[in-house]
């Protein structure tokens, strides 16, 4: 609640006696909240102690409609990325805005945006910005570990693209080098980190031909996409992560996936990620064997 929406209601002095007897906790200049939604430790700033929604919330009665969500409590809002309580606050707000950072709230100005369409979008009832900046703007604030998975999920999930994403990228980006890479990657097909991983240091080389990545296959009813095909010898590679190991039933969907591409002609290769991560030369030199046999 900011002040002036309280002062339509009630008198200055029953919105100072609330402030005093503690029932109201300032958590922004002139945005109060009630003093029950405080939780955590009392030397935290007070927006560190509310959840991220009503931290969220208040953030943006503190701009009164001057800004917009963005970075990582964009991608929050995105469903992307969980932002933990006590994490900051971002907002992008016009250059010239007189809104400035404080404890647990960033506010970035920028130039030529406007708090309002095209630059902001609407989800979940609050203004963001829009997706490929807010992931952009992320790259450079989540720890190296921590970058990859949210754009490669918006990806899959088809919420941008990576022609998209490579349009947000700025010039001085921190990092800009290295998102680069992965939009390439993402661009030419990989879909998880293990294929960017395979993609990089395991597939490639003069020995091996270029390989189509995400090729949809349709057998009968059913539809299938192929991490990595081999198109004139007919080879599927599929590069199995860590989580199929150990579960029977994805183990069983595999194999009547792999009997369905055999009666079309197409022989399916699966490496783990314990041999694509242990020994890369190894796996290259045997889809180069696997091809020319093939092409035998």
């Amino acid at each position: 609640m900011t002040r002036a929406r309280a002062l339509e209601v009630v008198p200055p002095w029953t919105l100072r006696r609330a402030y005093r007897n503690g029932w109201l906790r300032r958590v922004l200049p002139a945005v109060y909240v009630e003093d029950s939604l405080l939780a955590g430790p009392e030397s935290a700033s007070l927006l560190a102690r509310v959840t991220p929604e009503v931290a969220r919330r208040a953030a943006l009665a503190y701009a009164d409609g001057r800004a917009a969500l963005s970075a990582l409590t964009a991608l929050d809002v995105y469903g992307l990325r969980p932002q933990p309580a006590g994490e900051p606050v971002y907002l992008d707000v016009p250059a010239g805005v007189g809104l400035r950072s404080r404890t647990n709230l960033v506010v970035r100005h920028r130039t030529g945006f406007a708090a309002g369409p095209p630059h902001v979008v609407v989800r979940r009832g609050v203004p963001v910005v829009r997706l490929e900046e807010a992931l952009a703007h992320s790259w450079p604030l989540l720890p190296e570990e921590s970058r990859i998975g949210p754009i490669v999920r918006a990806v899959n999930d088809r919420m941008t693209t990576a022609s998209r994403l490579r349009s947000a990228i700025a010039p001085k980006l921190t990092g800009r080098a290295a998102l680069s890479a992965l939009v390439d990657r993402l661009d030419v097909g990989c879909r998880s980190p293990l294929e960017i991983w395979g993609h990089d240091r395991v597939f490639t080389g003069p020995e091996l031909p270029v390989l189509m990545r995400q090729v949809r296959v349709r057998v009968g009813k059913r539809t299938m996409y192929l991490d990595l095909f081999a198109e004139e010898e007919r080879v599927n590679i599929e590069l199995d992560g860590a989580t199929s190991h150990g579960d029977p039933r994805q183990r069983e969907i595999d194999l009547r996936r792999d009997a369905l591409l055999a009666t079309v002609g197409i022989l399916v290769v699966r490496f783990s990620q314990r041999r694509l991560v242990r020994e890369p030369d190894e796996v290259r030199r045997e889809t180069s064997a696997i091809l020319a046999g093939r092409r035998r």
